[in-house]
C-alpha cells in the first residue's frame, strides 16, 4: 500500500507522526459507456454552457453559484487564505465511550501507521484505548478539507475514520413519526422472539456479493462466446484507403525522379519497388475489407 497522507496524533505533550493509508476498497466492475455501432469509448467534455466552447483543463476554477444565477469565482490564491490550522496534525479534542459514536456519521476509514520513531507512543495510545473503551474525538485536515474524526483501535492498529459534521446528518421527517400506534404486548414479544431465534454471530466472510460474481460470470461467458468488439473508429478506415494513395503517389514521383536523372538501372529498380510497394498495399487493403466483413457479421449475430 502507499501512503496517501503523513501527519502526528497530537494530544497533550505527545506527538506520534504517523502515515494514513486507505482502509478499504471497493470492488465493483467499471462499465464504461460505448457506442454500440463500433463499440468505441462515450468521453464527455467540458463545455461552457455561455459560448458552447470546450475548456482545457488550465483554464477551469471553482466557485460558488448564488441562487439568482450570478457566481463568485474563487482561485487557488483565494482558497489558500482560508484557515485550515490542521493540516499535518490529527488534533485530538476529547476520548469518549466508543456506544457514543453513531455509526450514521463515519465516513471513510485510514489505517495510521507509526514512523519508526513514534511506535512505543503509538503502541502505548492503542493499548491505553483498548482498555479504556473509548474512542479518541479528534479534527483532521485530508485532501484540503477539515473533518471531524475518530480514533479507534482495530487488529492492534489505530483506525481515523472521518466523520460527518452534525449538520451534515439529515433529521428524518416522516408522517408515521407523528401517528400515534399502539401496539400490544403479545406482538412485541412475539417479534422479540422471532428476532431471538435469528439471532447469531456476524461472520463478514459469509457474505458475498452475488450481483458482482454474476456480472463476472456474463462477462467470462461473452468473451469465451467471442462476443466481444475491437473498437474500430470511422476514420482508421479512410486512413487505410488514404495510405495505399499516398504510397501509390509516392512511388510514381519516385520511378518519374529516377527516370529523369539517374538512368534505366534506376528506373527499373524504382519500378521494382513501386510494384512491391503496390502489392503491400493490396494486402493492407485485403485485410481491411476481411476485418469490416468479420466486424458486420459479428454485428448482425
Amino acid at each position: 500500500m502507499r501512503s496517501m497522507w503523513k501527519g502526528t496524533i497530537g494530544y497533550g505533550k505527545a506527538a506520534i507522526p504517523v502515515k494514513a493509508y486507505t482502509a478499504t476498497e471497493e470492488h465493483d466492475i467499471e462499465l464504461h459507456q460505448l457506442h454500440a455501432n463500433d463499440g468505441g469509448r462515450i468521453r464527455q467534455k467540458r463545455v461552457c454552457e455561455v459560448d458552447g466552447a470546450e475548456v482545457p483543463f488550465s483554464e477551469i476554477v471553482r466557485g460558488y453559484e448564488m441562487p439568482a444565477g450570478d457566481v463568485v469565482m474563487l482561485t487557488d490564491e483565494d482558497l489558500a487564505t482560508l484557515p485550515l490550522a490542521t493540516t499535518r496534525l490529527i488534533d485530538v479534542r476529547a476520548f469518549v465511550p466508543l456506544e457514543q459514536i453513531d455509526p450514521i456519521s463515519l465516513s471513510k476509514s485510514y489505517y495510521l501507521e507509526p514512523e519508526p520513531a513514534g511506535i512505543k507512543p503509538y503502541v502505548l495510545l492503542s493499548e491505553a484505548l483498548q482498555q479504556a473503551g473509548r474512542a479518541a474525538v479528534v479534527k483532521v485536515a485530508l485532501r484540503a478539507r477539515e473533518s471531524l474524526g475518530v480514533l479507534r483501535v482495530r487488529d492492534q492498529v489505530i483506525v481515523l475514520t472521518t466523520m460527518l459534521w452534525p449538520d451534515e446528518i439529515r433529521t428524518p421527517e416522516f408522517p408515521f413519526l407523528h401517528e400515534d400506534v399502539e401496539l400490544i404486548g403479545p406482538e412485541v414479544q412475539a417479534a422479540v422472539e422471532a428476532i431471538e431465534q435469528l439471532s447469531g454471530t456476524f461472520v463478514p466472510a459469509q457474505y458475498t456479493d452475488r450481483y458482482r460474481e454474476a456480472l463476472e460470470d456474463l462477462i467470462e461467458a461473452k468473451i469465451e462466446g467471442r462476443e466481444v468488439v475491437r473498437p474500430s473508429a470511422p476514420e482508421e478506415d479512410a486512413t487505410v484507403d488514404d495510405l495505399i494513395t499516398a504510397l501509390q503517389q509516392s512511388v510514381e514521383a519516385a520511378v518519374k525522379a529516377h527516370a529523369a536523372g539517374n538512368g534505366k538501372d534506376h528506373v527499373g529498380k524504382a519500378r521494382s519497388a513501386a510494384g512491391k510497394a503496390k502489392a503491400a498495399a493490396g494486402k493492407a487493403k485485403a485485410a481491411a475489407d476481411k476485418a469490416d466483413t468479420r466486424a458486420r457479421t459479428r454485428t448482425s449475430r
